[in-house]
């Protein structure tokens, strides 16, 4: 799965909304919003917004993005 910055820069983003990461996960937007909650997927609120480092992510699935 390609992930493109919205922006159309067509370089990959360095942090990923709650959903997107839900979708890299498999796993619902709710249950991705509650392990961001507990600490479990590592994030860093920008405004109101929650956003997921790119290398977190990346640690967290033990390698590269897929």
């Amino acid at each position: 799965m390609e992930h493109e910055d919205p922006r159309g820069t067509g370089t990959e983003p360095q942090t990923y909304g709650i959903e997107a990461v839900a979708k890299i996960l498999g796993i619902g937007r709710n249950q991705a919003y509650e392990a961001v909650r507990r600490g479990e997927i590592p994030s860093i609120t920008i405004g109101s917004r929650q956003r997921v480092p790119k290398p977190a992510l990346e640690k967290l699935l033990g390698g590269k993005l897929p």
